[in-house]
């Protein structure tokens, strides 16, 4: 190696943790000049502006689109209010500690009567992070309904993360699980071929008779609530733990609660850790969910109304009715008046103020406009009147509904 060059082994304890470097010595004024340049450049193409010149027009146009989605309420965003009211939020990092997320956590623990709770990134999260809180030793088994979030939608979670056997049953009475479908399918026997039964989304005091436990997906449990004015600490007294979610009815950003004892939350928020959704700066996302708590939660009433106003519109143009407006929720079958979803789905795209679908679910959420409504039943009854012109007739006997699975979902096709 020439004089002039030499190998220098640097230690950086809060960023690289080692490098090995060659290059040229310089004096220091040089080096200074050189090392100035090549940052400025670095800066240059580090720097980033997320906002285009026309994002108020292009978010105006979004927030019109989710006004006529009916595919989920996931896609509900934040108003101008709520932003603004979110700038207010306390600074700090919830790992260690965030004052309004603290206060967020502690009013969701008081209102639902529970102890504690954890603001978690997602409802999958927090159901995940529950159930492994609960679970102890395996073997072990979950009880749940077969059309259950932690069974169907959470990417068969409860075998990665817990390595728990899960228990889909069908209720009996094609609606909700009931005590006698818990009792015949609960694992309680010490028969080695089976995994035990630990935790049980169904009936609270059989349950806890037999010293298991209880957890709810109380994904929309805001609904319910708002539905049958019913409290929320009444809702969730039969429960060991209850994920209440509020992006999606209530129109938060992010961020699910998950409440329960003050020895069970302190398990999971080390489970949290674990599983990697600790976060930082929560601040903003507590004040967003505050204002959701304060002013989007009174509006739903509004949206059941919307709901069951689609129900009573599908009815009456002859379409089935899978599963009622209990809530916020259609279930519908077009087929008793000739009409399929992919129909249904390319004509609301082709209008001027597009529509966009899903399958057989139907969502109103709390920015759903009313004339979407109306564009849509008259989209169904267009159709289902151009297929009678054309000589449709719903075969006799045909069952009023013919899907097995009320939920049928349908890929929207994509633009070219």
């Amino acid at each position: 190696m020439s004089k002039n060059m030499h190998m220098i082994y640097r230690f950086f304890p809060s960023s690289f943790r080692c490098s090995l470097i060659t290059r040229r010595s310089f004096s220091a004024p040089s080096r200074r000049t050189m090392a100035t340049s090549n940052f400025s450049a670095i800066a240059d193409e580090v720097k980033f502006d997320i906002i285009s010149k026309t994002h108020a027009v292009e978010n105006a146009t979004k927030r019109k689109e989710i006004a006529r989605t009916f595919i989920s309420d996931t896609v509900t965003v934040p108003t101008d209010e709520m932003y603004s009211y979110a700038t207010l939020a306390t600074l700090g990092d919830d790992v260690y500690f965030e004052p309004s997320t603290a206060a967020l956590e502690a009013h969701v623990a008081k209102i639902t009567g529970k102890e504690a709770g954890l603001f978690l990134p997602s409802g999958t999260a927090s159901n995940q992070i529950a159930l492994r809180t609960h679970l102890k030793q395996p073997p072990y088994s979950i009880l749940c309904d077969h059309r259950a979030h932690i069974y169907k939608y959470e990417a068969g979670g409860a075998a990665f993360h817990s390595g728990a056997a899960v228990i889909a049953v069908v209720p009996s009475n094609k609606h909700h699980l009931i005590l006698e479908d818990v009792k015949d399918n609960i694992i309680i026997s010490n028969d080695t071929h089976f995994a035990p039964t630990e935790v049980i989304v169904a009936i609270s005091d059989y349950v806890h008779s037999l010293g298991l436990k209880l957890h709810l997906d109380g994904a929309r449990i805001w609904h319910v609530a708002a539905e049958t004015s019913t409290p929320l600490k009444e809702l969730c007294d039969p429960f060991d733990s209850v994920s209440l979610c509020l992006s999606k009815g209530l129109g938060a950003p992010v961020g699910t609660v998950l409440v329960g004892t003050k020895e069970f939350i302190t398990k999971a928020r080390w489970f949290r850790k674990l599983f990697g959704g600790g976060m930082r700066q929560t601040g903003i996302l507590a004040a967003s969910a505050a204002y959701a708590l304060s002013n989007n939660f009174p509006q739903l009433p509004r949206v059941h109304a919307l709901a069951k106003k689609l129900e009573a519109g599908l009815e009456e143009i002859g379409c089935a009715i899978l599963s009622r407006a209990e809530t916020c929720m259609i279930f519908y079958d077009p087929a008793p008046v000739g009409v399929t979803f992919d129909e249904i789905g390319d004509r609301g795209a082709a209008l001027p103020e597009p529509l966009f679908l899903g399958g057989s679910r139907l969502v109103v959420h709390i920015q759903t406009s009313e004339s979407a409504v109306e564009d849509f039943l008259g989209i169904v009854r267009q159709l289902a009147e151009e297929k009678r012109a054309a000589g449709f007739v719903k075969p006799e006997g045909q069952a009023n509904g013919s899907l097995k699975d009320v939920y049928v979902r349908r890929v929207p096709k994509t633009v070219k």
